[in-house]
């Protein structure tokens, strides 16, 4: 007789086997076999406190200040973190010809290092440091080498890991904490991601938009679609009478209107991909 996730790896696989032009949505989920925290429970409600606003960061020094100190820390672990047997299927199914498009709301870029090639960063990337005032872009690890001599005293913390580089620390003093500026023209630094408040590019928007009009099937991995940017895609996938299924653990926005719902870890339910 057959268990439960050898049930649902069946139905996976008929998913795609009856679909052979897949949009895949990935969030959060992908990768905390990587090591990565994900932000939100199995009922989609938050873990933690939410993530800094884009108001917030833009308008008070303090913000910045206890941002780039948790990154400081954070960014140690985040920046090592290595592909998961979730991204490899994924490319593995692009490589065979049954994806077409990736969009990600992830920004470790763990998509593209494990092979995947049309992937699109729905809310940017981590690994790069963007200027608000010039828009010079750099990198994160030479960002990182600056925050380090600029702060030698926060060297020796550790602490807990929080979702995309962030790690938890409570209770300390920030004021004293650097963040050095652009060293172009002095403006501020701001990792070069969406953060809550801020509005997804709209060229990546449309590339999602395209997408679900050209796919036989949305297919969502590890995502709740708790968010806005996310979900619009399956509510145009629905509206567009496109086939959606995801997998994911717990309940996800997108639950009214999917035609399959997997509630596996990814790795597992796509371990019959690789």
């Amino acid at each position: 007789m057959l268990d439960s996730l050898e049930r649902d790896r069946a139905r996976l696989a008929q998913f795609i086997e009856r679909h052979p032009r897949l949009f895949v949505l990935t969030g959060a989920g992908c990768s905390t076999d990587s090591g990565i925290p994900d932000y939100r429970d199995t009922d989609g409600g938050w873990k933690r406190p939410p993530p800094v606003t884009f108001q917030a960061f833009m308008g008070e020094e303090s913000t910045r200040r206890r941002y780039w100190a948790r990154s400081l820390v954070g960014w140690r672990r985040f920046g090592r973190a290595h592909p998961n047997d979730t991204h490899r299927a994924l490319a593995k199914l692009e490589q065979d010809g049954r994806v077409d498009i990736l969009i990600t709301q992830n920004v470790d870029r763990l998509h593209q290092a494990a092979g995947s090639e049309n992937v699109v960063d729905l809310h940017g990337r981590l690994d790069l440091v963007r200027c608000m005032h010039c828009e010079t872009r750099s990198s994160r690890s030479d960002f990182q080498h600056a925050l380090e001599h600029s702060n030698p005293d926060w060297l020796h913390l550790e602490a807990t890991d929080a979702p995309d580089g962030d790690a938890d620390l409570d209770g300390l003093d920030f004021s004293g904490f650097h963040v050095p500026p652009c060293p172009r023209c002095q403006g501020i630094l701001k990792p070069d991601v969406v953060f809550f408040g801020e509005n997804v590019p709209r060229e990546r928007v449309d590339a999602g938009m395209r997408a679900v009009q050209d796919a036989d099937a949305l297919l969502v991995v590890g995502s709740s679609l708790m968010v806005y940017s996310g979900y619009r895609f399956a509510y145009a996938a629905s509206r567009a009478g496109k086939p959606i299924a995801a997998l994911n653990l717990g309940r996800t926005r997108a639950d009214p209107l999917l035609t399959l719902k997997i509630d596996q870890p990814c790795a597992a339910a796509l371990g019959f991909v690789i």
